[in-house]
């Protein structure tokens, strides 16, 4: 009985965890996958760098990983790829007002490793947003690369990339709660 109830608990949790709205999905070279998703606001740490859950509407996310059929040799097909600096900027498509945020690495028991913040929404739950990621390589700082590397793909981990998205709906996301 211990057992049916754990695994209820934890399908339940996994339901209300996996509440998200998948705003876009795009592949680059050299096999890189981001998923960008509108997600139920959460409690963050540390509460320096993440505004607290209640001053929020949404979590705004970038899964970014490699893809599990075309990747460079060596590196893991699903893993995640680090260094990447990516930021958002949700504009309220009626009024024009816009924010911006950069996303961070974060880490919880769903998506594991992935880029994301809460944010407020600058207008309604109900308006209509153009959500817009940009996403810079690692700098040299960051990121080496041995000689293999330049070889088959050049100087950089990437290209920069830009993805625009129009009439995102978050009202169901942003009424949402973990709790």
């Amino acid at each position: 009985m211990k057992k049916i109830i754990h695994f209820l608990l934890i399908l339940n949790l996994s339901l209300v965890f996996s509440q998200e709205l998948i705003i876009g999905e795009e592949t680059v070279d050299p096999g890189i996958v981001f998923i960008f998703e509108g997600a139920i606001k959460d409690h963050v740490i540390p509460s320096g760098l993440h505004l607290k859950e209640v001053q929020t509407n949404i979590h705004i996310e970038a899964r970014v990983n490699w893809d599990t059929k075309n990747t460079p040799i060596g590196t893991p097909g699903g893993g995640f790829v680090a260094y990447l600096h990516i930021t958002a900027k949700i504009t309220n498509e009626k009024t024009g007002i816009s924010t911006f945020i950069d996303l961070l690495p974060h880490i919880n028991l769903i998506d594991n490793y992935h880029y994301a913040r809460n944010i407020s929404l600058p207008g309604n739950n109900d308006d209509l947003y153009l959500v817009e990621f940009n996403i810079l390589p690692p700098t040299h700082i960051e990121l080496s690369l041995h000689k293999d590397w330049l070889d088959n793909y050049g100087k950089t981990l990437m290209k920069n990339q830009y993805f625009k998205y129009r009439n995102v709906d978050f009202q169901e996301i942003a009424n949402s709660s973990r709790r």
